[in-house]
């Protein structure tokens, strides 16, 4: 019997990502503009609800028996032209204009948590030593850059937030993603390595010169090489303008292959690529019409953070014979959220030029979302770790053991909260204006005062005090019994029109000579 339906783990895949992406990009405009609520959130909902805890659908742990390589592969990827995208798009030499701010920014944000939420992280969970706790916060350390990107370029963000600001984070996110490498590096040595003095020299001349250092020269090398090239092309007429557009995920795949081949910082390499190859301004000239690159930015969005939300690992966030259940992960989750950024920036933000005040230093502070750069870097960790026994026998066992559902855990609870704040804010300030606009109404009628819109009103003289009326209607009849030339209707109504009262230091003035008052029958000069 012919079999004609097929049901694998590929279909599944290819047909979840797509009925993600039609349905989501049908209603893109109501979500991100009217909710503020993004690809990031929506898609990481929709793979849980997909995933194995629920609909049991889509299940990428079972595409291998050790699905970690599958988990790296695709967090680089998305990384690599995330970071890449962000260097571009940066203004003409940013990252030189912008130095001073980047780096007092940058490294003691980044050393400050990691050393500050090791501390939190050894309190909470007992049994991980120190070491160990500073190879979980090495995952992190870095500010997510597709869910920073995703937020920051939002509708509430252009309105609300600075465009110094918005630039200045959209750096921070794509550099210390791959400033991450050396606090990994050092805690892996001090864990792997006996002797301490092997570990800092190897995290020294590995971790910062060869990594660092080297892999931000290589990616400046390629970049600038490449803009040259692009730029001699065009001149002579060998490369349209949509070929410029390829080069968001062309140069960046080639930069990370060129860059694990020799062993360096991918992730920094292809930022630095990035920053370079629109250094002088010309490929930002030649691709600012082109909207491919937010197509491809948002299927790789998409696809990553439903992989992300299928991946996500809750039979592991209670394993009770390691410490982990859930009261410590929650507590965990909102010690990082307090210590991982917010003293720091608040102590330095003034030394920090593009930092203005302490306000801008608390936004700063609070946006600091983990996602797919904690889920590479902790996947990259537990790689290089050797394979756990379980239960475990030593504190490298217990540490490779514990370093996925921790970061799990945090990332979903940053996805969460940072995901949710701009539509929390909006929310609140809604209600906030509702409440203030109807208590003043309230208020209004209550105390029988008049609106007040009529404030603005021109409003007719009339009599105050009964004496007043008496003489209005005295007045009225010795008109009555005047004799005055009949004018006609037609005489009438321009006269009238002509006529204008209006209170003025408390006398009622004619309108046309506007010095005498009005006569007793009100339609002209006395």
């Amino acid at each position: 019997m012919v079999q004609l339906v097929h049901v694998t783990d590929a279909n599944l895949a290819y047909l979840t990502l797509g009925a993600f992406a039609v349905v989501f990009t049908a209603f893109s405009l109501l979500a991100r503009e009217k909710l503020y609520i993004g690809e990031v959130v929506l898609g990481t909902a929709f793979g849980v609800i997909i995933g194995p805890y629920a609909a049991k659908i889509f299940d990428p742990r079972g595409w291998a028996a050790d699905n970690n390589p599958v988990t790296l592969e695709i967090m680089r990827v998305v990384l690599a032209a995330g970071v890449f995208a962000i260097g571009v798009e940066l203004p003409k030499s940013y990252l030189w204009r912008k130095r001073r701010s980047l780096l007092i920014m940058v490294v003691p944000t980044m050393a400050f948590g990691w050393v500050v939420s090791a501390g939190f992280m050894k309190l909470i969970f007992p049994r991980l030593n120190y070491v160990s706790c500073l190879v979980i916060c090495s995952t992190l350390t870095p500010t997510d850059p597709i869910l920073a990107n995703a937020i920051i370029n939002g509708k509430f963000a252009m309105k609300h937030v600075p465009k110094h600001l918005r630039l200045l984070l959209s750096a921070e996110s794509a550099a210390n993603d791959g400033l991450a490498y050396p606090f990994l590096s050092i805690s892996m040595y001090l864990t792997l390595e006996a002797r301490k003095g092997v570990a800092v020299e190897k995290w020294f001349l590995i971790g910062w010169l060869y990594e660092v250092v080297f892999g931000v020269v290589l990616g400046a090398l390629i970049g600038r090489i490449f803009s040259y090239v692009m730029t001699y092309s065009r001149r002579r007429g060998f490369i349209d303008r949509e070929s410029y557009v390829a080069q968001y995920i062309a140069l960046a795949l080639a930069t990370v292959g060129i860059a694990n081949l020799l062993g360096s910082d991918d992730l920094l390499a292809a930022f630095a690529a990035g920053s370079a190859i629109s250094w002088d301004g010309d490929f930002n000239d030649q691709t600012e019409d082109m909207i491919f690159s937010s197509v491809i930015d948002l299927l790789l969005n998409c696809a990553a953070f439903i992989y992300l939300g299928a991946w996500l690992p809750f039979s592991s966030f209670n394993l009770p014979e390691l410490g982990i259940v859930p009261w410590r992960l929650i507590v965990l989750f909102f010690a990082i959220l307090a210590v991982r950024r917010l003293p720091i920036l608040l102590m330095i933000y003034k030394w920090v030029p593009d930092i203005h005040n302490w306000r801008e230093a608390l936004f700063c502070g609070h946006f600091g979302p983990m996602g797919v750069g904690a889920v590479f870097i902790s996947t990259l960790a537990l790689t290089e770790l050797p394979k756990p026994e379980n239960p475990p026998q030593d504190q490298t066992d217990i540490l490779a053991l514990s370093i996925q559902p921790i970061v799990a855990f945090v990332v979903l609870g940053s996805i969460m909260i940072h995901g949710l704040s701009i539509p929390f804010f909006s929310l609140s300030r809604r209600v906030q204006t509702y409440s203030y606009t109807l208590s003043r109404t309230v208020t209004a009628r209550s105390s029988g005062a008049a609106p007040e819109w009529l404030s603005s009103t021109r409003r007719a003289p009339g009599p105050s005090k009964p004496e007043d009326v008496e003489l209005g209607a005295t007045a009225a009849a010795g008109v009555q019994e005047t004799e005055f030339p009949r004018e006609k209707p037609a005489q009438r109504m321009s006269h009238e029109r002509d006529i204008h009262i209006h209170e003025s230091e408390s006398r009622v003035r004619c309108f046309r000579c506007a010095s005498h008052p009005p006569g007793a029958d009100g339609l002209g000069c006395v």
